[in-house]
Parts: C-alpha cells; sequence; structure tokens
C-alpha cells in the first residue's frame, strides 16, 4: 500500500523513512565511502540516527518532505536515500546517499532527481539547493545533471563546498 510520501521513478521506490529503517541506515551510512561526504567522514551514532529520522517524520507532517529510503520498484535491498533539509538559512537543500556496490548505475541522479522533482513541483519552493564537497566530483556531476548551477564557494570542514541552486521554472499565464 502507498504511503502519503512515497515518490517513484522508472526504477526506484521512495518512501519516507520511519523507525524501523534506524538499523538498516546506520549500516549504509557507516560504510566509509558513503559517510565520507555526507557526514564529513563520521558516522551518525545511534542517537544522531533517531534524531534524524525524528527530524525527517516531524518535516514531513509539517511540510511534506525529508528522508527518504530508495530501493529498487521489486523492493530490492537498500540503494540509498535522498532528501531535503534545510542548508544554513538559506533554503532546502537537495542530499543523497548511495550504497556503493550499485554506484555507477544512475540511481543517485534518478532519486536526487525524483526529490528535485518533488521539492519544485507539488511542495512549490521557489528553487532548490545543494552544498557539494569540492573533492566530491560524482555529487557535482549529479547536481549539475539535474539542472543546478555553481553560485558560491564556502569554507567546509573537508574543504571547499560549491553551493549549487536551481529555480523553480516560472508560471506562465495566458490571457
Amino acid at each position: 500500500m502507498p504511503h502519503d510520501h512515497d515518490l517513484r521513478t522508472e526504477r526506484l521506490r521512495l518512501r519516507a523513512v520511519g523507525t524501523a529503517d534506524r538499523d538498516e541506515l546506520r549500516r549504509h551510512w557507516s560504510e566509509p565511502d558513503v559517510c565520507r561526504f555526507l557526514f564529513d567522514g563520521v558516522p551518525p551514532t545511534a542517537r544522531e540516527t533517531d534524531v534524524l529520522i525524528e527530524d525527517s517524520t516531524r518535516d514531513f507532517a509539517a511540510a511534506g518532505a525529508g528522508l527518504w529510503i530508495a530501493r529498487t520498484t521489486d523492493g530490492g535491498p537498500l540503494i540509498g536515500t535522498a532528501g531535503l533539509r534545510p542548508l544554513d538559512d538559506l533554503g532546502l537543500e537537495v542530499y543523497y546517499s548511495v550504497a556503493p556496490e550499485v554506484w555507477g548505475k544512475g540511481y543517485a541522479t534518478e532519486a536526487a532527481g525524483a526529490v528535485v522533482g518533488h521539492a519544485l513541483g507539488p511542495l512549490g519552493l521557489p528553487f532548490v539547493l545543494a552544498e557539494v564537497d569540492e573533492a566530491n566530483t560524482a555529487s557535482a556531476a549529479i547536481v549539475t545533471r539535474l539542472g543546478l548551477v555553481p553560485y558560491e564557494t564556502v569554507p567546509g570542514l573537508l574543504g571547499p563546498m560549491t553551493r549549487y541552486r536551481r529555480d523553480a521554472a516560472p508560471v506562465t499565464r495566458t490571457a
């Protein structure tokens, strides 16, 4: 049975994370290649994971967006995560993670694209942001494919970070 916040793509089903996902998220986020840029190399603790899930649940209830867990449409193993979260006080940023064993298959672009489409479509956000570590060239390529354009470089824990932005398409009205 679909949940209110499910997103679907050709190959993926994205479902709002819940407390039942805690252990699977911890395993995924503990992978060194997953947490390297997402958590600056330090996997979240059990309590931090709980807080991320609680924050996401609250954000979905309040605003219709948070963190989604991604699986293939046939319900296979966890592919990764994608979500929207505040970027400082600038707006919401798209962020994502993908299991290393499925890197290079386009899942990150597909999942993040569904989230960006949800943000700029049904949610009606005027824009969506992304912040990417300079060394994370794969992620920079993904956000660029999604139509986000760089606008600023800021310091980050692992070095410079580039901020990207994509505005919603302007609404044209006919007479």
